[in-house]
């Protein structure tokens, strides 16, 4: 099974369960050595990505409302909205493995990885929905805006790794501890834990976007931290909003000169 051409297909399937079993069974696949990697082979883009359910029906994030933790009928839409994440996550994935070509073949690797612990997440946070809140996913609104910068960048790898995990992924980063904070104080400790390894595994995630980002800005001669305001800018990417959880974002990867304009952009 060639990886890139599998990742196309499952990034095609619409039911989120059945996606999320296919990446966790290529990747199983991949490190048993049961794959092949054509790294060069230009695939042809659907006319239709990605595959997704009908429901959750798809709103401009300010028409979602935000949702407190402290009724039943709020922490269920709040981790629909993880939950919402983590199945983006996982078409991000596997789209940055099919789309780019001509990459070493760690990057598809890496990616690779990446779908299948998002596949992890979103099962777990499913399965939470399901038997604590009687809630499945599709039953609340959502937004689009993960896949929407994932088009933006479509023709462009550096631009992807600089604004997916860089920049929307790394926000989860910040966002994770303050949101297990109110679950605990809701009493949802299962959700707690949940987000404990979610957030494990995201700096694992935004450490092999800050990679990629480093790798590419080095072959082309760009200097990272000039250019990502660049992008920021060309490709409309969400600006920084403090707080910033600066250990997990060290743990990531990110320098120490970037951390110091976090730290300084806090203090505005």
């Amino acid at each position: 099974m060639e990886i890139r051409a599998a990742a196309l297909d499952i990034l095609c399937i619409k039911v989120p369960s059945a996606k999320a079993q296919a990446a966790r069974a290529l990747y199983d696949l991949a490190q048993q050595g049961r794959t092949t990697l054509n790294e060069s082979h230009r695939l042809e883009c659907p006319a239709e990505l990605p595959g997704r359910p009908e429901r959750p029906r798809l709103l401009s994030a300010l028409q979602v409302p935000n949702r407190s933790p402290f009724t039943p009928e709020g922490r269920a839409a709040l981790l629909h909205a993880i939950a919402h994440i983590e199945f983006n996550a996982i078409n991000l994935a596997l789209d940055a493995i099919w789309r780019f070509p001509d990459m070493p073949a760690a990057f598809y690797l890496d990616w690779l990885q990446v779908a299948a612990e998002e596949a992890f997440h979103f099962d777990l946070l499913h399965q939470h929905l399901q038997t604590s809140l009687g809630r499945s996913y599709g039953d609340f609104d959502a937004h689009d805006g993960l896949w929407t910068m994932a088009e933006r960048t479509a023709g462009d790898a550096l631009a992807r790794m600089a604004l997916v995990p860089r920049t929307l992924e790394a926000r989860g980063l910040d966002a994770t501890p303050p949101l297990q904070a109110k679950l605990a104080r809701a009493g949802d400790h299962k959700a707690v834990e949940i987000l404990d390894i979610i957030l494990r595994d995201e700096v694992g995630h935004v450490l092999i976007g800050n990679r990629w980002y480093a790798h590419l800005c080095q072959q082309q001669g760009l200097d990272p931290i000039a250019h990502y305001p660049e992008l920021v800018k060309r490709y409309e990417a969400p600006k920084l909003r403090p707080p910033f959880n600066m250990q997990a974002r060290e743990a990531a990867g990110f320098s120490a000169e970037e951390l110091a304009y976090l730290q300084a952009w806090s203090q505005h």
